[in-house]
């Protein structure tokens, strides 16, 4: 045999091989290696939480955060019970807890190295948010400051969380578990002689569910609050778990790198920065008002593990994930020392220097960089995988000898529209599926089993990339000479230049989780580079070999993300709102993400036969996961563990109406929370007014005559629902009593009032047609923003007695000289007063079904015309 002989003879026994289809079986255990993976590498890196320290071993550990000290601390504080403020339990009880163990704290720290200041502040002031101009009175903080006798500075470091729950919650993990970290992290820094070159205020405040205004109260009027040059905020949206850093700045990339270096278990991603600052999180901090007041850039974490608990009674003490303490208290600790050393609080201006791209990968460790880089390297890789693709592209002209290179081109540019074909059905079916399953009622169904959006949404998106793909390579398989692996190639280098487009799209609109397509994009370029060196060197690309462990790590990354996403936003979806459509947006950021590591994986499946019956078995498992949602396995509500959330409020209507007469009625309001309220309304509840009920009163009434409680609730009003009954009993009588009623000239009036009554007040002001308010006793953002009427007053007293005094003025025409002039609308709500439910409330309350969970205080409505 000659050489030539023999070299002919290998090639086409290589040929036969790459053309020669992988046993159908194959299939399926291809698929179950990857799921292995993600089950044995994502889950529980996910869950991955440091060994607790315990109080015995401290001796063992100094300056070393003591986990068990804190979980001690935190039944204590959730024993305590709801904590509302203006509450005993808020303003009495958890302040003295507080109180004792900063002073236990204070006499056992070195007192030859730390001065200590700490005091309990009473705020009170005003600000305009969420469309409601919001002032408070006598909201209480406490404030500790700690500093190094050797070392002062008026320079400070500001850590802030909150001991105030909302109602019916004891609060232990929004934000009890922070506030008890927070102690503990005070407790080991006074014990230490690690340096502290600035002061560090351990901000306990003690008003945050009520609108934020105890950090506001901190920010605008306490004495220390000028010297406060960055932020660690500590907050909730869950039981626990690995916080998760997502805002940081604004415009101080220096936080992000001292994240990195300092936090033990870092845990953060731009992404879900972009994402809450675009309102995709039906939350917000204590940072807004820091940042927005304040002007203090800093870190905010949350807690974000089970957030069905979160703002209900089941958000207790044994709920709440264990590894919490030890694994928060750690990054903690950590960032609060490295950031009091922080020469950058010094000058924080000078460092002012636009935005970090930051991510973690699977918590093991974090990558920073700035912005100008992320677009730099986003460019760089973006154009290598280009040129990487088009060099592997002129590598299969050469070997494809049967087929002209033309021809080669040609079958890419082909395969290419029909990979962009296969991608926009894979969009389009997951969308449509998700459309359907709202239209139908059955949205939601995967609210509780998080895995009923594997066969949904999941299996949807991987039967519409595959298929198409798959009948494409069926039916050419005797038009041409090309390789099936070199066919496979094209398919992903073809999805690759998708992703690059991603990637350009994003980065000209500014998004810098433009990150997101190039992590994938970097992996696969760097198989492709290693493919052709390969076959420059050994004559063999091992192409299969190589791509698969290129796809290890950005498979790893991209379902690390898709998992938390879902964790975390899953429970969010059932507090987003009547009108939202969560089944829709849970299909975009699942088809978003899968998007990018799909593509470089389904089209392995080719290489198997019977590729495409296998591939049609995510659609079969769609259609089965669509009837499983309108079983009893897809509903989406659990009894105590993933309930269906309303506000229900006993309410008594008072309307003083312009032609002197007296309305009064009595009732339950009711307001949804989630998207799937009709089945309750259709099936539990009875008597319920008509939807005219509501029309007839948003006619008459500024925002219906309901006795809205927050800005949130304006957008909700249309699916709110009546039933009348009898009176509630309140704790205090409303008196409104009108101080004086002056003409400042022919067309200006000014109206002075005082309110006797509770402690959350809500006034609505609606204009008469002709009149518009020139000036009020409340922050007058609003007014100087020409908003429209009507509009929404929010006042919160914490323990006053005095009335609430405010006056407006109003202009009016010439000729309009005797009014009326507007209407304004008091309600009163008693969120902590369950000793006065009538036994109608309780019965009603009871009539609720034990997978629903109603949140449920008194309230009042009364309004006048003047």
């Amino acid at each position: 045999m000659t050489f030539a002989s023999f070299d002919l003879a290998s090639d086409q026994k290589a040929y036969r091989k790459e053309h020669k289809k992988w046993p159908w079986y194959g299939a399926p255990i291809f698929c179950a290696i990857w799921f292995t993976i993600f089950y044995v590498a994502v889950i529980p890196s996910f869950f991955s939480y440091p060994k607790m320290l315990y109080v015995r071993d401290e001796a063992n550990h100094p300056n070393e955060f003591i986990g068990e000290r804190a979980m001690h601390l935190l039944a204590e504080y959730s024993a305590i019970g709801n904590k509302m403020v203006g509450s005993e339990n808020n303003e009495v009880h958890t302040v003295n807890f507080i109180k004792r163990e900063v002073e236990k704290i204070v006499e056992q720290s070195r007192s030859d190295l730390y001065d200590f200041e700490w005091e309990v502040q009473y705020a009170s002031g005003a600000f305009y948010l969420w469309n409601v101009a919001t002032s408070y009175a006598n909201v209480s903080n406490i404030v500790v400051r700690i500093s190094r006798k050797d070392s002062p500075n008026d320079n400070y470091l500001l850590v802030n969380s909150h001991y105030d729950s909302e109602v019916k919650t004891p609060g232990a993990g929004d934000d009890g578990v922070m506030a008890v970290i927070m102690l503990e992290t005070l407790r080991v820094i006074s014990l230490s002689d690690r340096p502290l070159d600035h002061p560090v205020v351990f901000l306990f405040n003690g008003a945050e569910e009520a609108n934020m205004l105890g950090s506001h109260g901190f920010i605008t009027t306490h004495r220390w609050a000028k010297n406060c040059k960055a932020l660690i905020n500590l907050d909730s949206t869950g039981a626990g778990g690995r916080e998760v850093l997502f805002q940081t700045g604004p415009n101080h990339p220096w936080l992000m790198n001292y994240y990195q270096k300092h936090a033990p278990h870092p845990f953060s991603v731009t992404l879900a920065e972009e994402l809450f600052q675009n309102n995709f999180i039906p939350s917000d901090t204590d940072f807004r008002i820091f940042r927005d007041f304040g002007n203090v850039p800093g870190l905010d974490m949350a807690h974000a593990l089970n957030g069905y608990v979160y703002h209900t009674k089941f958000d207790n003490f044994k709920n709440l994930a264990p590894g919490t303490y030890q694994s928060t208290g750690e990054n903690v600790l950590a960032l609060t020392w490295a950031l009091a050393n922080a020469p950058e609080l010094d000058d924080t201006a000078a460092h002012e220097e636009g935005h970090a791209v930051f991510f973690d990968y699977l918590g093991w460790f974090m990558v920073v960089y700035t912005e100008a880089a992320s677009i730099a390297i986003n460019t760089v890789v973006s154009v290598v995988a280009l040129i990487a693709i088009c060099i592997s592209i002129y590598f299969m002209t050469k070997q494809n000898d049967s087929d002209a290179p033309k021809a080669i081109v040609l079958r890419f540019c082909v395969i290419f529209l029909v990979q962009l074909g296969a991608v926009i059905i894979a969009w389009g079916l997951t969308l449509i599926v998700a459309v359907f399953m709202h239209a139908v009622g059955l949205s939601e169904s995967w609210y509780y089993g998080i895995w009923m959006t594997f066969g949904l949404y999941f299996s949807t998106f991987f039967f519409g990339l595959g298929l198409l793909p798959a009948f494409y390579i069926q039916w050419t398989k005797h038009k041409t000479n090309m390789k099936l692996n070199d066919t496979i190639a094209c398919f992903m280098h073809a999805h690759c230049i998708l992703i690059v487009l991603v990637c350009v799209i994003l980065m000209c609109m500014g998004v810098r989780s433009a990150f997101f397509p190039m992590f994938g994009l970097f992996f696969y370029t760097i198989s492709v580079l290693l493919q052709l060196i390969f076959k420059l060197i050994f004559k063999k690309r091992f192409f299969m070999s190589v791509h698969l462990l290129c796809q290890l790590a950005p498979f790893l990354f991209y379902t690390f993300l898709n998992y938390e996403f879902l964790l975390v936003f899953v429970p969010m979806q059932g507090r987003d709102g009547p009108d939202s459509k969560p089944d829709m947006l849970l299909a975009l950021f699942i088809a978003l993400m899968t998007m990018h590591f799909a593509g470089f994986i389904i089209p392995i499946l080719f290489k198997f036969r019977k590729s495409k019956i296998f591939i049609s078995m995510f659609g079969v498992i769609t259609i089965i996961f669509i009837i499983l949602a309108a079983t009893p396995a897809g509903f989406p509500f659990k009894a105590d563990v993933a309930t269906q959330r309303y506000y229900v409020l006993h309410t008594e209507r008072v309307l003083h109406n312009e032609d002197s007469t007296t309305t009064r009625e009595s009732g339950f309001y009711i307001q949804p929370v989630d998207t799937r309220y009709s089945e309750l309304y259709d099936t539990t509840l009875k008597d319920v007014e008509p939807e005219s009920w509501l029309t007839n009163n948003c006619a008459s009434e500024p925002y219906c005559g309901l006795p809205l409680y927050s800005g949130r609730w304006l957008d909700w009003k249309d699916s709110a629902r009546w039933i009348h009954n009898t009176a509630p009993v309140f704790p205090v009588t409303t008196e409104l009593t009108e101080v004086s009623r002056q003409s400042i000239n022919a067309t200006r009036k000014r109206y002075e009032y005082n309110i006797i009554t509770g402690d959350r007040i809500v006034i609505f002001i609606d204009p008469k047609p002709n009149v518009r308010i020139t000036n009020w006793s409340v922050d007058d953002t609003v007014l100087l923003d020409g908003r429209s009427p009507p509009y929404f007053i929010y006042h919160v007293f914490s323990m006053v007695t005095t009335p609430f005094n405010f006056w407006l003025e109003f202009e009016h025409d010439a000729e309009n000289t005797d009014g009326p002039y507007f209407k304004m609308s008091v309600s009163v709500h008693f969120l902590y007063h369950p000793e006065y439910y009538t036994s109608d409330f309780k019965d009603f309350l009871d009539t609720f079904p034990d997978w629903s969970y109603t949140t449920d205080w008194l309230a009042s409505y009364e309004s006048w015309v003047f």
